[in-house]
């Protein structure tokens, strides 16, 4: 979900870009869990009015979907360029480097993404998920080197972000998204995703999705046999309820942005 601020001063107007994994409402926003990010990056805003053009008359600015360069958008490249990025860490298992993806969403439907998520499991990539909703995926499967781990948080908040990390060698691709992995998101709505630039809200998103991959509280693991039971705490593992874990994360941290 997108909106462009424009400022006006001293006879000189000024944009921003405000891109968020969730509706902008303001009863939802009470016990919605989303990401959002404000921003005066020049290319990304570029993009964003692109779409706005493309939005208020199709007929003129049909081109300008495919036009955009900081910016995948839904229903023309995310999917290939999601396919990319995975296939990228593919080669880079492939190299026997340490390779990841790291993927939140409301639900995981879309055929062609889990083949390439399978295919990047065959080569040992580690591959964990945190899938609110719908899961299409198998988990394990005798031809992976590494098997997928998966799972569902439901607890008092709704999570409802998108969030896409990559490994990229040690320097993560990182983007969060109002697309789910799904047919309907893919290819027949317009739908953006936001790559993440800033080292600090990027070490942020990181920390998060370490804190709710470790939850073992309120999550539920979601695997092959469907049964989506409880994780518990193993033997001398402390517990982690990742909704009250983040906020105090988030309480504590100084921020310098």
């Amino acid at each position: 979900k997108m909106c462009v601020i424009k400022k006006r001063a001293f006879n000189e107007t000024k944009q921003y870009a405000f891109l968020s994994t969730g509706n902008f409402n303001e009863n939802t926003a009470a016990y919605y869990g989303d990401h959002c990010l404000m921003t005066t990056n020049k290319n990304i805003i570029a993009d964003v009015n692109k779409i706005f053009s493309y939005l208020e008359n199709p007929a003129k600015y049909g081109n300008n979907l495919p036009a955009c360069k900081m910016l995948p958008v839904s229903p023309t490249n995310m999917r290939a360029q999601m396919k990319a990025l995975i296939e990228s860490e593919i080669k880079v298992a492939l190299k026997k480097k340490p390779s990841s993806i790291k993927l939140k969403l409301n639900s995981l439907v879309d055929a062609e993404l889990i083949n390439a998520l399978y295919e990047a499991a065959k080569e040992g990539v580690d591959v964990k998920m945190v899938i609110r909703g719908i899961c299409c995926a198998y988990t394990k499967q005798k031809s992976f080197k590494k098997n997928i781990y998966a799972l569902s948080i439901i607890d008092d908040y709704l999570e409802h972000a998108r969030v896409f990390i990559f490994g990229n060698g040690g320097n993560p691709n990182i983007y969060i998204s109002s697309a789910d992995w799904m047919i309907r998101n893919l290819d027949h709505r317009i739908e953006v995703a936001c790559p993440i630039y800033n080292a600090e809200i990027k070490e942020e998103l990181l920390k998060i999705m370490e804190i709710q991959l470790a939850e073992n509280v309120k999550g539920r693991l979601l695997d092959n046999d469907q049964d989506n039971e409880y994780i518990e705490p193993k033997e001398d593992e402390a517990a982690v309820r990742s909704q009250v874990a983040i906020y105090n994360y988030l309480k504590n941290k100084t921020y310098s942005l």
